[in-house]
C-alpha cells in the first residue's frame, strides 16, 4: 500500500512540473548543432580585418619615444630611436606586417626603395621600413631583396613601437599563425610630429607605397 502511495504522488509531482523544466526536444537540440564541416583545405592567407581603421597616433601629434633595433652594413647589431630618426628631420616611416610576406616583399619595400632617390630629392632625410620582427629576420631579408642603404630596415621585436601608436594587427587566428603584427602604413614626419598618415586596413596595399608619399611631399 505504501508503495504504491509513493508512485502515485511521483505521478502527480512530474504531471505538475512546470513545462520550463521539461526536456529539450531532440528536433530542436539537433538543430542547434553546426551542420556545415571545416574544409579540408585552408583558405590562403588574408590579412584583410572588419575592424574599423584606427589608430591611437593621427596627423598632428608627436610620436612617442621608442627603441629599434637593426643590423649595420658591418654585421654589428645597433640600436636607433624615434628621435634620433625624426628630430630636425623629414622622415618617412612606413611598417609592414611582416618580413619575407608575399606583398612586403614584391610590392611594398622594393617601391620605396626603387623610389629612395626621388624622396630624397624632395627633402626627405630617412626612409625607415618597420616590422614586428626581430632584427636577424630583418637582415636576413635585407640580404634577400638586395638592399643597400636606400632603405633603414628596423626590428620592432617586441612591437613596443606598434603598439604605442595603436596600429597592431592581430594575425593569430591565420593558418601561418603570425601572432600580433603591425597594420600596413606609411607616414610622413617632420622634427618628431607627424603630418601625413595613411593607415590601411589590415595587410591592404592601397595607399601606403612610395607613389602615395611623393604626391604629398
Amino acid at each position: 500500500m505504501a508503495a504504491a502511495t509513493a508512485s502515485f504522488t511521483l505521478s502527480r509531482l512530474l504531471s505538475s512540473a512546470p513545462k520550463s523544466l521539461s526536456p529539450i526536444s531532440t528536433t530542436t537540440a539537433t538543430s542547434r548543432l553546426p551542420l556545415k564541416l571545416r574544409s579540408p583545405h585552408p583558405k590562403p592567407l588574408r590579412f584583410s580585418t572588419t575592424h574599423k581603421i584606427s589608430a591611437t597616433i593621427s596627423v598632428g601629434d608627436k610620436l612617442p619615444e621608442s627603441t629599434f633595433s637593426y643590423f649595420d652594413p658591418a654585421g654589428e647589431l645597433q640600436t636607433t630611436t624615434v628621435s634620433a630618426l625624426t628630430a630636425s628631420k623629414k622622415a618617412i616611416l612606413f611598417a609592414v606586417p611582416g618580413a619575407f610576406t608575399p606583398t612586403c616583399s614584391q610590392k611594398h619595400l622594393p617601391g620605396f626603395v626603387e623610389k629612395s632617390g626621388e624622396l630624397k630629392s624632395k627633402g626627405v632625410d630617412t626612409i625607415a621600413c618597420i616590422s614586428v620582427n626581430d632584427a636577424f629576420v630583418m637582415k636576413a631579408w635585407k640580404k634577400e631583396l638586395g638592399i643597400n642603404d636606400e632603405v633603414l630596415l628596423l626590428s620592432d621585436g617586441n612591437g613596443n613601437f606598434t603598439k604605442a601608436i595603436g596600429v597592431e594587427l592581430d594575425l593569430s587566428d591565420q593558418p601561418v599563425g603570425l601572432g600580433v603584427r603591425s597594420r600596413r602604413y606609411a607616414m610622413l614626419v617632420e622634427d618628431g610630429v607627424v603630418k601625413v598618415l595613411n593607415l590601411e586596413e589590415g595587410g591592404a596595399f592601397t595607399s601606403s607605397g612610395a607613389e602615395d608619399m611623393l604626391k604629398v611631399l
